[in-house]
């Protein structure tokens, strides 16, 4: 993630990209961090770290992709089988709203349960003065409809004029559409005491998912730079899955799905060109090998040509059979 190919760049000298010669100078789109030199965690050391004789194992936060030794996390952490993903202290503090959901989402570190006051802080949601006067003007317009309400009582009663029938339709349609309005998960949070620590966080399987989508939290998210949280495809399951579906189709062989797709006298034509190629080729090589000279060039071009001659020798002679 961030990272873009920056060969061709200024980075290089005197070498220009061959698939795409008008690449930038720079590309803006690269981050750098400390592992592009080979140090890792908070303690900037190599790994495998020669000096290190403590046996530890190393988890990589998911936000700024920089790998942490477990015990540098500020808590320890849980059964590798019990969390799927972990955001280290920095990005904790940079990305503060995730807080919020840490009790209801995160997985416990193995810590001992101190007073709140030991373990962290307990943050009281403060109302700032815009969200104070918006509170007054959703409180005065529910005030406001309370009153209409009450107002339109008299006349819900059964009737057959249109003005009745008109306001309770007025009242009818204010009522649903209040009820669509979206609700901010974040908001309902935060609006109640939470605690806030100063250590990485550990979260399950799915988590990202019940992450607010609101407008405001998606505007959020992009000023953090953190859009990807919000994205199933960028989870550590995600890059898992495809890292297992890419050995897989390493591992097929590329000869055996060619066979599988023809009959059966291809197959056996394509074995004996095949066994044909490899047994020329090695005796070719060996030449080489036993000279102790180097293999140019004009070598393979000059064994293939002779190879295609022979193969159209045996081709044009005429074969016989019993009837």
């Amino acid at each position: 993630r961030n990272f873009r190919c920056d060969c061709g760049n200024s980075k290089f000298k005197n070498l220009q990209c061959k698939l795409f010669p008008e690449k930038g100078k720079v590309n803006p789109g690269n981050k750098y961090n400390d592992n592009f030199y080979g140090l890792y965690c908070t303690c900037k050391r190599p790994y495998p770290d020669p000096e290190d004789e403590i046996p530890d194992e190393m988890i990589q936060c998911i936000v700024c992709e920089d790998w942490f030794h477990g015990r540098h996390l500020g808590a320890v952490p849980p059964d590798s089988g019990d969390f799927h993903e972990m955001v280290c202290q920095a990005c904790m503090n940079r990305c503060h709203f995730l807080w919020a959901y840490v009790s209801q989402l995160a997985v416990p570190a193995l810590t001992k349960a101190n007073s709140l006051e030991d373990e962290g802080i307990v943050l009281k949601v403060e109302e700032s003065e815009e969200q104070k006067k918006e509170i007054k003007k959703e409180s005065g317009a529910e005030h406001q409809e309370v009153k209409e309400e009450k107002r339109v009582e008299p006349f819900n009663e059964p009737s057959t004029s249109s003005g009745s029938a008109s306001l309770n339709t007025l009242v009818l349609t204010q009522v649903v559409t209040k009820s669509e309005e979206p609700v901010c998960k974040l908001k309902e949070l935060q609006s109640k005491p939470f605690l806030k620590k100063d250590t990485a966080t550990f979260w399950p399987l799915n988590w990202r998912s019940k992450l607010c989508t609101c407008e405001d939290c998606v505007k959020m998210y992009s000023e953090l730079e953190v859009q990807f949280l919000t994205d199933e495809c960028d989870t550590v399951l995600a890059y898992e899955n495809k890292g297992t579906s890419d050995q897989e189709t390493e591992r097929r062989d590329p000869l055996m799905d060619t066979l599988n797709s023809m009959n059966r006298v291809q197959q056996v034509e394509l074995i004996c060109e095949y066994n044909d190629l490899k047994t020329e080729l090695t005796d070719y090589l060996r030449r080489f090998a036993d000279e102790g000279t180097v293999v140019k060039r004009e070598d393979i071009q000059h064994f293939f040509e002779e190879f295609q001659s022979r193969k159209r020798r045996r081709t044009n002679r005429m074969q016989y059979y019993c009837s």
